[in-house]
């Protein structure tokens, strides 16, 4: 758990009112501007996993770090000097930055193509300006400013988005800004609605802080959640690695206030409403491309009291896949449930240093009788003592009888403990000449086992065609009473020179796939721009003129995240 962040709570609060308000008052981390996260956390691959990359994609002949800082190229700002005083008069001139370090922070999102780009020193483009305003109203000045004057506005959380959701692009207009969320971090606390009301930029592990220091949980999760901000996890339909046991952020979002260009969209924090339609949902998932996410009333819960993380192994992932179905269909399903693949499994048993089930499994592999193969599931139960207990063993009992065996909580711990460590060993593949890219998708029980062999077909296939034959590694998540998510992981080595050719040729053949084997273009990675040519064919051209229309009432000027959602 993050450590608790400093609050100043007004003292007229008394701890007996239902209602303590906060802040988080310390400055969000900031992520490396060439890759995932802070230097202090990574670390160099070891030999082992150097020599099974070696010979399973092979690495370059030598290591090729990112460039120097000083290095990176970007062209001249373009935003009027008028435009400028006019944002200094709104936020303050401390709040209004063009650095060459600010602009290279805010050029990208940390998506593949970022990533090589950053690298390199060539980044696609940079914002004119990075502005950060301090609360609602100097928001939607900024906003209303920005419409006038023909500056696209980019909205930037934590910079997580890996669908090219923070590019700065500028469209048709003048010039760009990153609109920068980080000073909106206000916490107010309904305890006894169990509701928590947050500026969207407060960061998930600040917020994970507060709640747990007055015995309470959000229970969001995601990959990026030591970086991501809370309004960019709606903004994108944030799915966490407990939702099937806590909820993706849609169900969490119960209020939220979004300010557009042309006015502010408030919708109140009821807990149930038949007014209309739900535009709480319209709002979850804009990707700013309507408006600007400001604040967020949220659903906690009470923190669990116990945690009881397992591991179990399937001869199969068709045998995974049907205990996993069975859990769902019995409703006892788990917080966390995510089955491996057996190439997954296999790669993600050789990084770790392990060559054979026996050295992860000890005496469980006795039972296993020699077998070799097989696919990792990894269970996790939060709750209450006596829950977890029964929860537990209802699920294991189930596992058993569809042919699983339980190994412990072995694995599930290792598994906790580097649950957000992926992205940096993404960075050190980079450095050594290996494309490494993930796409997600969902659909029925009934489709799952048939979609996911059609994107591992078209992975291999595009990849192999073009002189480098990957690993395509995939695992199920997220889990639903009619389907479950499938997360997909390959890995080849670079084609140097065409680097970014090579993962669109990748990319198209994937999410063709997806689209004509009936699973979502994603299931919470969000549209961006790397999806965008894809939302017709999953909402037909009525859904996306009816999105248009609404980006048309909220944002006349069409400043709003320019290429991303409705390109």
């Amino acid at each position: 758990m993050a450590e608790s962040p400093a609050v100043s709570v007004p003292s007229s609060s008394a701890p007996s009112r239902a209602h303590a308000r906060a802040q988080d008052e310390r400055e969000p981390p900031v992520m490396r501007w060439w890759g995932w996260g802070e230097d202090a956390r990574a670390g160099a691959l070891p030999p082992h996993a150097l020599a099974f990359l070696r010979e399973n994609v092979g690495v370059a002949a030598r290591p090729c770090p990112p460039v120097a800082l000083a290095n990176v190229r970007l062209r001249a700002a373009e935003i009027g000097a008028d435009v400028l005083a006019a944002l200094r008069e709104i936020v303050g001139r401390d709040h209004v930055r063009g650095s060459h370090v600010e602009r290279v922070v805010h050029a990208a999102g940390k998506g593949y193509p970022d990533l090589v780009r950053l690298r390199a020193g060539e980044p696609e483009d940079a914002p004119d300006a990075v502005v950060l305003p301090a609360d609602r109203a100097q928001l939607q000045l900024v906003l209303e400013l920005c419409a006038r004057s023909r500056v696209a506005v980019v909205p930037f959380g934590g910079g997580t988005s890996v669908v090219g959701g923070v590019a700065p692009l500028r469209g048709e207009h003048a010039a760009v800004i990153s609109l920068d969320m980080r000073r909106l971090r206000d916490i107010e606390l309904d305890r006894e609605s169990l509701l928590v009301t947050v500026g969207a930029g407060l960061r998930a592990p600040a917020l994970e802080a507060y709640l747990a220091g007055r015995g309470l949980t959000l229970g969001h999760f995601p990959q990026s959640y030591e970086y991501v901000s809370l309004g960019g996890c709606a903004a994108t339909r944030s799915a966490g690695q407990a939702s099937s046991g806590y909820g993706a952020i849609a169900k969490m979002v119960v209020g939220v206030r979004m300010c557009a260009p042309a006015s502010e969209l408030a919708l109140a924090p009821f807990p149930a409403s038949a007014a209309g339609p739900d535009l709480r949902a319209l709002v979850v998932g804009s990707e700013g491309a309507l408006g600007v996410i400001s604040e967020l009333s949220l659903r906690a819960r009470v923190a669990p009291a116990a945690r009881a993380y397992e591991g179990a192994f399937f001869e199969s992932f068709d045998a995974g896949v049907a205990a996993l179905r069975a859990l769902a269909h019995a409703h006892a399903a788990h917080d966390v449930a995510r089955l491996s693949d057996e190439e997954e499994t296999r790669m993600s048993l050789a990084l770790a240093g392990v060559h054979t089930l026996k050295d992860r499994l000890g005496r469980a592999y006795l039972a296993l009788r020699g077998y070799r193969g097989g696919c990792l599931a990894i269970l996790g139960f939060e709750g209450a003592d006596d829950e977890v207990a029964g929860r537990r063993k209802r699920a294991l009992a189930l596992v058993r009888r569809a042919g699983g065996l339980p190994v412990g909580t072995s694995p599930g711990e290792a598994w906790r403990r580097s649950r957000f460590a992926a992205p940096y060993l993404r960075d050190e593949l980079l450095t050594h000449g290996v494309i490494v890219e993930t796409l997600e998708t969902a659909t029925q029980w009934s489709n799952l086992l048939r979609l996911r062999a059609a994107v591992a077909r078209a992975l291999a296939e595009t990849l192999g065609a073009g002189g480098t034959p990957p690993l395509v590694m995939c695992h199920v998540s997220h889990l639903y009473e009619t389907g479950a998510s499938l997360y997909f992981t390959f890995i080849a080595r670079q084609r140097e020179g065409e680097e970014i050719g090579q993962w669109r040729e990748a990319k198209e053949a994937a999410s063709a796939a997806i689209c004509a084997h009936g699973g979502t273009i994603t299931h919470h990675h969000a549209i961006g721009r790397d999806h965008a040519r894809w939302l017709r064919e999953e909402i037909g051209g009525e859904g996306v003129a009816a999105l248009r229309a609404l980006k048309a009432e909220l944002d006349p000027a069409g400043v709003m995240n320019p290429g991303k959602l409705l390109a």
